[in-house]
């Protein structure tokens, strides 16, 4: 399956409406991708469910069906991976690799088919320094060679076995990779400072139901009980994306909204959610149920119109506490906020340098070095022409910032957005937003 890139597309935002009735949080970006690297450990026929229709997804699709993956859609969200007798990494599409660091993803399966294979240099979001240390360190401590040239890493192995790895940083795509790799290597793997983010806990439970015991899971230390093969006929439902529950519930706070946004992964946003309540934010928070996986807890929240007061402490992403992919979403909550609100992006070199456009949208923030920003709140917003940064999450903070800025904008190239959100200004206009598409 060929699925073109526009990357011609903008966005008319008809700011200033007041968004209302609700809304459902969509099937995870993030947890989609993971899972489809994931499903290469099956020599069975895997079903998968809840899968987001993202340019993130088209391009890991891309890649799988390059290599020889058999991949077929049965519905909007559900898809079906064959996997073939024989991985071709050799022909692998590097027009689609080198756009998503997903690629990296496929290192942990494949070290269990092939003796030997390259996979070329990935892109993704830029936020500054990016390297793959944590994923390199840990598989070397598995038996993995990996020589990094100027375009590619090349993957080797003699005689791979268990470990006891300590990460060489708590990343969420570097501790899914050893996971993936671990899973088919006999013997018990412990990883220390493991991430416990949600996308983690995703390929855990997806493990678990293809016969993978694994100890700890949503915790940072973790017990892989690997076994020799997998080869099952299976189905699994991904759940719900934390983060783009909480694009919504900032999407409401900068028009002034009610809104209700249903189907949220409380144990997510728990923190975020208790900081917006020291900001007195009113809200109320539905009892809890569970995802279609069985394992994830979700709620209803519903959130008023409130007047926000900026917190006298810094607010940070941490693991554990807020999300490092929510923290941009305080940049438009800050605007909203009366007071002085600090920011601090440790993760990242220069993903609030992106938040600089927001003051074209009438917006006071005042960047201290690329990690912090400081926003004095209450300013009001008026319309802007931006053209969208290359990252995912500052690219949707400058467009719901746009629904608080009375006036016509234009977000230019949003193939960024498209990335990580299936069809959001159809789903934001049908929650009262005014978004035209311009292609």
């Amino acid at each position: 399956m060929k699925v073109q890139s526009n990357s011609s597309i903008d966005f008319e935002v008809n700011g200033g409406k007041k968004l209302s009735g609700t809304i459902k949080t969509n099937f995870s970006k993030n947890g989609s991708v993971g899972l489809l690297c994931a499903s290469l450990l099956n020599k069975g026929k895997t079903t998968l469910h809840g899968i987001a229709r993202i340019e993130e997804v088209y391009r890991v699709i891309e890649i799988l069906e390059s290599i020889g993956v058999k991949i077929n859609w049965i519905n909007q969200n559900s898809i079906q991976i064959i996997p073939p007798v024989k991985f071709k990494l050799e022909n692998i599409n590097v027009e689609s690799a080198v756009k998503t660091r997903s690629v990296v993803m496929l290192m942990g399966p494949m070290i269990h088919f092939l003796k030997s294979f390259s996979l070329p240099h990935a892109q993704g979001c830029s936020l500054g320094k990016r390297t793959i240390a944590a994923h390199t360190y840990a598989l070397e401590d598995l038996g993995i060679k990996i020589k990094t040239t100027n375009t590619s890493y090349e993957v080797s192995t003699k005689k791979i076995k268990p470990a006891d790895i300590v990460m060489y940083e708590s990343g969420d795509t570097a501790t899914e990779n050893i996971l993936l790799a671990s899973a088919l290597i006999s013997g018990i793997t412990k990883i220390s400072f493991a991430s416990p983010n949600y996308m983690v806990q995703e390929i855990c439970f997806f493990l678990e139901t293809l016969g993978v015991q694994i100890d700890g899971v949503g915790t940072s230390t973790l017990t892989v009980h690997g076994i020799k093969e997998i080869n099952k006929n299976i189905e699994y439902w991904n759940s719900e994306d934390p983060i783009e529950s909480m694009m919504f519930i900032a999407a409401s706070i900068i028009t002034d909204s009610h809104l209700t946004i249903t189907r949220v992964p409380i144990d997510f946003l728990s923190l975020e959610m208790e900081k917006l309540k020291r900001m007195h934010l009113k809200y109320k928070i539905s009892k809890i149920y569970y995802s279609y996986n069985g394992r994830t807890k979700l709620v209803d929240i519903e959130i008023f119109p409130s007047k926000l007061k900026a917190l006298e402490d810094k607010i940070h992403a941490n693991h554990p506490g807020i999300n490092i992919d929510n923290l941009p979403f305080f940049v438009p909550i800050a605007i909203k906020a009366q007071g002085q609100t600090m920011i601090h992006d440790w993760f990242y070199e220069v993903r609030m340098i992106y938040m600089n456009e927001l003051n074209r949208l009438g917006a006071n923030v005042t960047l201290a070095d690329q990690h912090r920003l400081y926003i004095q709140g209450g300013t009001p917003l008026k319309p802007a022409q931006i053209v969208c940064p290359p990252a995912l999450r500052p690219s949707m903070v400058i467009l719901i910032s746009m629904l608080g800025a009375p006036g016509t904008s234009i977000l230019r190239n949003v193939y960024m957005i498209n990335r990580g959100y299936e069809e959001i200004a159809k789903r934001l206009n049908s929650i009262g937003a005014d978004i035209k598409i311009l292609k």
